[in-house]
């Protein structure tokens, strides 16, 4: 995972008319308000404590594309401000499938926008009508077709745990991120947040988010799709530090530390697949070569790795820094 450097500015719900099961706005933002005229000053700020990298002018929170049109543009021209004065690299934004157009992609070419995050979460149809995302998969397949084509690079923003979701219909999504251009992507798995109809339907039990431990797995096998197929993947889950009100949240795995296990997990099923392929005897010492960058996540919280990997196979496992 590589960390993307940018200013983010949230834009909250006013982009999208929608209310998908899961979503609370608010709480994800930590927004109940937006000042446009504000937006400048935010961005001078956040370029006074950066130095060593020019960075992106990042707009997320809602779908930026399905604000008001003079809107959109007073947003775009602002940030396109400081692309002219040499101070920011270029502009990245988040947006629903079903607010992408030819027009609206021309607008955004105009103004230097370079990354476009799609909010797919699914690219199936029974889980997105289940979620009332509003729109079809063929929607959002068009959608990534046609910002790699008019030359954007696109992030494919996608859920696991999701209310009538599975792990192969998360994988096969996973797969249409990959297939149909994707250069990075965010996996978050579900959280469920309270004056939502997913809270709703948690709290009168007919939807039951993943364990832990379920969530973790789930995750580490579409992480590991994306980082098998060259797909950065630049963020998984949401985080406790980004402005969420932790009282609103009932259930679900958002914590700091998500992204952590998952990448954990699946350092650990590579290694795995190693050991299987070897003629191991009870009592061996076992020596596996992995990258110095990437030692904390083959080794797992508190080494718990090798432990699962020495009780599974009967041998002492030690990681060679490469």
């Amino acid at each position: 995972m590589k960390r993307h450097a940018n200013i983010p500015i949230f834009v909250p719900h006013i982009g999208c008319p929608n209310d998908c099961v899961f979503c609370n706005q608010r709480t994800i933002s930590g927004r109940t308000s937006f000042d446009v005229d504000g937006v400048e000053e935010e961005i001078e700020k956040a370029l006074g404590t950066i130095s060593s990298f020019v960075p992106q002018v990042a707009f997320f929170g809602g779908s930026f594309t399905g604000i008001e049109r003079s809107l959109m543009i007073k947003l775009l021209e602002t940030a396109n401000k400081f692309i002219k004065e040499g101070r920011v690299s270029s502009i990245r934004l988040s947006t629903r499938p079903d607010y992408i157009d030819e027009e609206i992609l021309s607008i955004l070419k105009f103004y230097k926008v370079a990354n476009i995050e799609l909010g797919i979460q699914s690219t199936n149809d029974e889980v997105l009508t289940l979620n009332k995302r509003g729109h079809d998969a063929k929607t959002s397949l068009y959608a990534m077709d046609l910002i790699v084509k008019e030359g954007f690079e696109l992030t494919g923003q996608m859920m696991t745990g999701m209310f009538g979701g599975n792990e192969e219909n998360e994988r096969q999504t996973a797969l249409d991120i990959i297939s149909h251009g994707a250069t990075s992507a965010r996996v978050y798995p579900t959280v469920v947040f309270s004056s939502t109809a997913l809270g709703d339907l948690y709290l009168s039990g007919k939807y039951q988010p993943p364990t832990l431990d379920e969530t973790v797995e789930r995750g580490a096998k579409v992480v590991g799709l994306f980082l098998k197929n060259n797909v950065d993947v630049i963020r998984i889950g949401l985080q406790s530090g980004e402005g969420l009100h932790s009282d609103d949240v009932i259930a679900g795995d958002y914590h700091d530390a998500i992204g952590e296990l998952i990448l954990s997990r699946l350092r650990l099923d590579e290694m795995r697949e190693k050991l299987r392929k070897m003629d191991l005897k009870k009592g061996e010492k076992v020596f596996l070569e992995v990258p110095e960058k990437l030692l904390s996540q083959y080794l797992g919280q508190k080494k718990v790795n090798l432990k699962k990997l020495s009780d599974e196979f009967s041998v002492d496992v030690f990681l060679v820094k490469t």
